[in-house]
């Protein structure tokens, strides 16, 4: 599943393609999976909306929208989650539309925003109130309010880092490459850390986050961004997927466990 990184990456692609547009007309596939808000109030909320920004919110991707109705500019927001296998891409008209298209937003421009989702995991929604997403964001959480989140928390760190009410965006695979720039095991139980380690542990996150936003994101599955290209992450992982593997730093072969049904990866010897 695309993370805070990848989420990012596409969010920016397509404000810098679609910002200032009209959304024309809205196609929709009405399979009921995809779709949180009713796939007819989709379209009467997106037509003739102005898409006045796209930014990442956690894991979703949000549309900044102003719609006229009458004199009154009315803001709506459109929202989609990727799921496992979601994209959104731009294409000219001409080309034809893939399999699995869930979703077309016809643009005054004359180019297509689609939606396409083999697996049916991501979902659109419309909303009419700003939204904030279940938890805090970690580019820009402050440090007392970082550590608190973890305060008195009996669950591995791992797991609490996964946890998208505490920090919205992080996913199985930043938080193990996090953890294991930060020396810490992720079995540790998160309520034991010190302040120290938990300071440690969010300046790796952010540096991370950022580093992984800048080349990209990870492709790794089906992830690519709104021009259709993968990102470059993958190729700077520390532990993700690299089970067996040395480590980087010190030679010990990477090891993998499951934490909270998650595959974790962790040097035995660099964390600790």
């Amino acid at each position: 599943m695309p993370e805070l990184p990848e989420v990012e990456t596409v969010a920016n692609g397509v404000h810098a393609r679609v910002h200032g547009q009209i959304i024309l007309s809205v196609f929709t596939s009405n399979k009921p999976q995809t779709f949180k808000s009713p796939p007819e109030l989709i379209a009467k909320t997106l037509t003739n909306a102005r898409i006045d920004r796209v930014h990442r919110v956690g894991k979703t991707i949000v549309f900044d929208l102003t719609r006229k109705n009458g004199r009154v500019q009315t803001p709506e927001q459109f929202l989609v989650h990727l799921g496992m296998t979601g994209r959104l891409l731009i294409s000219g008209a001409e080309v034809p539309r893939p399999p699995h298209t869930q979703a077309v937003l016809t643009l005054s421009s004359g180019q297509e925003l689609r939606f396409i989702d083999p697996r049916r995991f991501g979902r659109l929604s419309v909303h009419d109130e700003p939204y904030a997403g279940p938890g805090r964001e970690p580019l820009t959480i402050g440090r007392e309010d970082f550590i608190a989140l973890f305060r008195n928390r009996k669950t591995p760190i791992k797991a609490a880092l996964l946890n998208q009410s505490l920090l919205h965006g992080v996913g199985n695979i930043y938080a193990d490459e996090a953890l294991f720039h930060a020396g810490i095991r992720p079995r540790r139980q998160a309520g034991r850390l010190t302040r120290g380690e938990l300071t440690r542990l969010r300046a790796a996150l952010i540096k991370v986050l950022r580093h992984a936003i800048k080349l990209g994101g990870s492709s790794v599955s089906d992830y690519v961004d709104a021009d259709g290209a993968s990102g470059f992450f993958q190729l700077h992982h520390a532990v993700y997927s690299r089970t067996g593997q040395p480590c980087h730093t010190c030679r010990t072969p990477i090891r993998r466990v499951a934490i909270a049904g998650r595959g974790t990866h962790f040097c035995p010897h660099c964390q600790q």
